[in-house]
């Protein structure tokens, strides 16, 4: 199969994107929605041949992906393997590339990852993205992204198909001003995902109905969506990864160690911690994160 030749309008950019999980094939598909020519490869390679059926072009390697794309967006899982990646595409990306690094891989990965791009003279663009398997394949995630202003352009109509909002809070990438910010938004998401596990594992254990304890909170300032979502998936016995026990417990442990760099302590983000990790010896590293639930249990 031959590559499809870049499209250099700012309407449709061609996008390389690497790394195929639950988020980034998500993504791929929204773009392919948004008539966005796209690239997909994965190092489990059928994961990104999921996607040809859905108009991508399915590239052998990473530098196949990149030659002539307009867009690099990686969504790979941590900082050393968006690097090691970025490595192997390295010969194929062109100078001004802009390249959106949309992964969760914490600050000081950010950093290292902005010190390759000056390297190959890319423009970098610190992008993560918030959000979870649904939003992802529905286009509604939160960009949050920092950057020059020049990859506003053409990085628009790539962020206005995974995205509901794009969110800018920085002109220069290489300060992981958004990463900084996506620590925070991921430290708050964690903390509500464990304070339902504790009440609906608590209600169990005093053999309180579950939903007597939703009913109580229905409408009023203690009750939010996110509850009801894992709420909903603890009763239905369903932990089917909309994020997943090992992603969640990655995201945890980079906001602790950047709370330590900054001499925050973050007791909440700690026990937190503890409870994926119980979880995950337990095998449960590919549920959905709600299954924090069984760290009462054991």
């Amino acid at each position: 199969m031959t590559a499809p030749t870049a499209d250099n309008t700012k309407a449709r950019p061609t996008v390389a994107l690497l790394g195929t999980g639950i988020m980034g094939a998500g993504m791929a598909r929204s773009l392919l929605r948004a008539g966005l020519p796209v690239r997909v490869w994965n190092r489990t390679r059928e994961k990104a041949e999921a996607l040809v059926a859905d108009g991508a072009y399915g590239a052998a390697s990473p530098a196949e992906a990149v030659d002539g794309a307009d867009v690099v967006l990686t969504m790979l899982n941590d900082g050393p393997r968006v690097l090691a990646v970025m490595r192997e595409a390295a010969d194929a990306l062109a100078a001004g590339t802009v390249w959106a690094q949309s992964a969760t891989v914490g600050d000081a990965a950010t950093a290292e990852l902005a010190g390759f791009a000056r390297e190959r003279s890319l423009t970098f663009v610190d992008a993560p993205v918030l959000g979870s398997r649904q939003p992802a394949e529905q286009g509604e995630l939160l960009v949050l992204a920092a950057g020059p202003a020049s990859a506003r352009d053409v990085l628009a109509p790539v962020f206005d198909a995974v995205g509901r909002r794009t969110l800018w809070v920085g002109d220069d990438g290489a300060t992981a001003a958004a990463s900084r910010l996506k620590l925070v938004l991921n430290g708050w998401v964690s903390a509500l995902n464990h304070a339902a596990a504790e009440a609906m594992s608590l209600a169990r254990g005093l053999d309180v109905d579950p939903q007597a304890f939703l009913d109580a909170v229905a409408g009023g300032v203690l009750d939010n969506g996110y509850l009801r979502v894992k709420a909903a998936a603890i009763l239905a016995d369903d932990f089917s990864p909309s994020f997943s026990v090992t992603n969640a417990l990655k995201d945890g442990r980079l906001i602790v160690e950047a709370g330590e760099r900054a001499g925050v302590r973050l007791d909440l983000a700690q026990a937190g911690v503890a409870r994926f990790e119980r979880v995950e010896r337990d095998g449960r590293g590919g549920d959905d994160m709600a299954a924090s639930y069984f760290a009462s249990f054991d």
